[in-house]
């Protein structure tokens, strides 16, 4: 690498920290508020909200790097052409060709960034992510210890509690069971606690109050207990744990035993082409950003009045290449043979990144057949 690679290099790399930074924040923090809500509603301490949070920053990540690529590269190019350095390179004898290879070399090390997110660190997170939310749903005491709330931990029950205790005693227990309509049952107690018995747990209420109303007729009997004990285990959901999704599983297996992974997941062999090719597109799609972020820049040379047309040619390349990526997924969920179609986005973004900076090698020849041909069409 020259020196002027490594400037090049060393601008893109602090650009791109500093957009990834904002854009992970922002994103992160979106989706930390939703969670928190969730999560606090439901009795979770801080700590797990922080987990939660903290499993889904790769994914964040992974959604953000390609952004971030192109906006360091786009920010950088349109400084020094500004700020008249490419216009200096170019003559000293470095061709846009040439100048290219900062570019290149920085998309490779997005590449390589986003490879270690999509192999390795989504699906990884994605799976203790899983675990912890299946443990969660399983702390009963979690969901059920919330005081002056009224709580409805599954459909057609309703519990209140005015108070835990720093014991773990229960004061003031309303508990409304409503799933059999032919029948609701109401228990009121003084006090209650919640026990670990056989595997489940048992919410056992003191001095209190059960209160049946039976249909039809709506005749109401009660009942005066000392103690009563209550499975409290249903309310909550019980569905076992599944980790046989696609997005969970790593790439080599996906790779090596597609037809294997089909099966587990009881799922199509387009789904697992498209999730095991697709990890491979994400992670090319930040040299392809980085590539046509620089390359459109470099069309017209420098001017005056700034390259903000170029920006715009840039960006809307860079929706071209995400739109003919959303339009061969279907036909390879349909198809899995057709997994070859994925990786059309990547070849178009590096043909037209090509493509532009042939234009910028010769843009005399496009002007000279752009006036011929205008001449051409003029009348006699």
């Amino acid at each position: 690498m020259t020196r002027f690679d490594r400037y090049m290099l060393s601008q893109f790399m602090v650009l791109f920290g500093f957009f990834a930074l904002v854009l992970v924040s922002i994103f992160w923090i979106n989706k930390a508020v939703r969670m928190f809500d969730r999560l606090i509603a439901d009795g979770q301490p801080a700590w797990v909200f922080l987990e939660f949070t903290a499993l889904t920053l790769p994914g964040v990540i992974g959604v953000v790097l390609p952004i971030a690529a192109f906006a360091a590269t786009v920010h950088v190019v349109n400084r020094m052409t500004t700020e008249s350095e490419l216009t200096v390179m170019q003559a000293t004898g470095y061709s846009p060709l040439r100048l290219l290879r900062p570019a290149i070399m920085f998309g490779l090390i997005i590449t390589v960034l986003m490879s270690l997110l999509s192999h390795f660190l989504i699906p990884t997170s994605l799976t203790q992510l899983r675990l912890r939310q299946h443990e969660v749903s399983r702390n009963i005491s979690a969901k059920l210890l919330s005081e002056g709330e009224f709580l409805h931990p599954a459909p057609g029950v309703t519990l209140y509690i005015r108070d835990v205790t720093p014991l773990g005693e229960l004061k003031d227990v309303f508990l409304s069971d409503r799933r059999r309509p032919e029948s609701p049952i109401t228990y009121t107690s003084a006090k209650a606690y919640l026990v670990q018995e056989g595997g489940g747990v048992r919410l056992v209420m003191v001095a209190g109050l059960a209160q049946i109303l039976r249909q039809p007729g709506s005749r109401l009997f009660t009942t005066h207990f000392d103690d009563f004990s209550y499975d409290i285990s249903a309310l909550i959901s019980s569905s076992a744990l599944n980790l046989n999704r696609v997005s969970y599983l790593t790439t080599p297996e996906l790779l090596m035993h597609p037809h294997q992974v089909v099966e587990r997941t009881d799922t199509t062999y387009g789904i697992v082409m498209s999730e095991l090719h697709g990890r491979f597109t994400r992670a090319l799609l930040g040299l392809i950003a980085a590539m046509m972020g620089f390359s459109a820049l470099l069309v017209g040379g420098f001017s005056r009045f700034g390259v903000w047309r170029q920006i715009l040619l840039a960006f809307a390349l860079l929706v071209i290449v995400k739109v003919v990526e959303g339009m061969v997924v279907g036909p390879v969920l349909a198809n899995g043979a057709l997994w070859p179609i994925l990786y059309l986005p990547t070849l178009l973004g590096a043909l037209v990144s090509l493509a532009l900076i042939f234009i910028a090698s010769r843009p005399g020849v496009f002007r000279r057949l752009f006036a011929h041909w205008s001449r051409a069409g003029a009348p006699a």
